[in-house]
């Protein structure tokens, strides 16, 4: 079976490129050939390859292998890891020495061995695959570090409703299967994504999420496929992809419906084909990923009226996790103020912090609309703002009368709407990154909802 390794030689015997060509072709899925080394600085700015086998001399009349060291190091101003081996009828020892110092991963002499040539070339291709999996294990850690997951605790409540989603999730972690997960904003998307990858046998590798409604189509390639240093103007550095960062774990699109109609078709490709292209490389990546996507919005509705592609809904949709809004979680909103209640008791230190049972009962009778995303909030706010040990009733200001389903009531829901965004707002000082970031939604929407409400 032939390796999937590219091969390009450069010497200005026709013969040998010929020969040359004719013994790695059995091996090697990719020969290029090159007679003159002029060509190489305009080859390598769209391709990179496995092996580079460099003739050491091509002046007649000069055998001091300046020529040989020339290119390679501008084969290594393109390709840093380049594998290059020199070839060359004038061979010395001390020659030898300087090639390997100088950056040479190799040295063979003419005329050659088919058997030597042939192992020194694959040793060359297995080193080089070598250090790509080091250099991509070490981008993959830094960007892991800057693009972290910060992981939120899952809160198992006891609601016939939710019983219903975690029955779900241990059934299809266990396989390899997409999952589409729907729910309002504030359920909780993002954590059963997290707690699908936990209980997977993925569960050890990475676990990618990405923001669609924050990706702007300029930057959406880049984002998820990654480019090569110099694909475009400010591409000073190569650049792995999300998508490619996911292999070997999970891949969590958040915010599926956000992402515009001629992006999809982009998206799509590479699920299917399970392959990429970085911008600036004809090289094809695999990936292998396990898919999770979320959305607040009703995909088939936005396929039906031709907002989303049908055929990528098929993709993402093999198994559909429908998430409760709080208000049809009564039974589990008590666990949740207690958790919340523990965690920021910790941050503020305030230990002794305690909910008086009217404060209970007045959050638990309200239809909380920004969900447990709002509840959190809430909490978090109850215990700053608290001056002695205990939290009462009249401490707690909702808006909309308890007991009343406000997404009924149009002007309650966007009442409350207007007030979670207006405090999130100035909790995280007006800076619209933060504040999109923690309501969970699209920088886009957060300006929309601003310029909606006045704030």
């Amino acid at each position: 079976m032939k390796r999937k390794g590219n091969i390009l030689i450069i010497d200005d015997n026709e013969e040998i490129l010929l020969s040359l060509e004719v013994l790695l072709s059995k091996d090697f899925t990719g020969i290029k050939t090159l007679s003159s080394p002029n060509q190489v600085s305009s080859l390598l700015r769209n391709q990179k390859f496995d092996v580079y086998i460099l003739d050491m001399n091509f002046t007649a009349e000069i055998q001091s292998g300046n020529e040989g060291f020339y290119w390679m190091k501008e084969i290594l101003n393109h390709d840093p890891d380049a594998a290059i081996i020199f070839i060359t009828a004038f061979a010395g020892i001390e020659l030898a020495v300087k090639a390997i110092k100088e950056g040479a991963t190799d040295f063979i002499e003419k005329p050659w061995d088919n058997r030597k040539l042939l192992t020194t070339v694959i040793n060359a291709y297995n080193l080089r695959k070598s250090k790509n999996k080091i250099a991509i294990l070490e981008k993959k850690q830094e960007q892991l570090q800057k693009d972290s997951f910060k992981e939120t605790q899952l809160v198992k409540g006891n609601s016939v409703s939710i019983r219903k989603v975690y029955n779900v999730v241990d059934k299809v972690s266990k396989t390899d299967a997409n999952v589409l997960i729907l729910g309002e904003n504030g359920t909780g998307k993002q954590v059963i994504a997290h707690e699908v990858h936990n209980k997977s046998h993925r569960k050890n590798a990475a676990f990618i999420s990405i923001d669609m409604g924050a990706i702007s189509e300029t930057l959406f390639e880049s984002e998820l496929f990654g480019h090569t240093k110099g694909a475009f103007t400010d591409a000073k550095d190569e650049r792995i992809g999300k998508i490619e960062l996911a292999t070997g774990g999970t891949l969590f699109l958040d915010e599926i419906g956000n992402l515009p109609l001629n992006l999809q078709s982009k998206l799509l490709t590479v699920l299917q084909n399970r392959t990429l292209y970085r911008l600036g490389s004809n090289e094809p990546v695999e990936i292998d990923i396990r898919l999770i996507s979320a959305s607040n919005q009703n995909l088939n509705e936005l396929s039906k009226n031709g907002q989303f592609r049908e055929d990528l809904l098929y993709r993402l949709n093999t198994v559909q996790i429908d998430l409760p809004s709080l208000k049809n979680r009564k039974a589990d909103i008590k666990l949740l103020i207690n958790f919340f209640l523990n965690e920021f008791r910790g941050k503020y230190k305030k230990p002794n912090l305690e909910l008086e049972e009217t404060a209970y009962k007045k959050l638990i009778n309200y239809d909380w609309p920004g969900n447990i995303r709002q509840l959190k909030h809430t909490i978090e706010n109850l215990v700053i703002l608290s001056g002695r040990g205990w939290v009462s009733s009249a401490d707690i200001v909702l808006k909309g009368p308890p007991g009343k389903t406000t997404s009924r009531t149009q002007g309650n829901f966007y009442e409350n709407e207007k007030e979670h965004i207006k405090y999130v707002l100035g909790k995280n000082k007006g800076q619209l990154s933060k504040t999109a970031k923690e309501l969970g939604i699209a920088r886009t929407t957060l300006y929309r909802k601003i310029e909606k409400y006045d704030l």
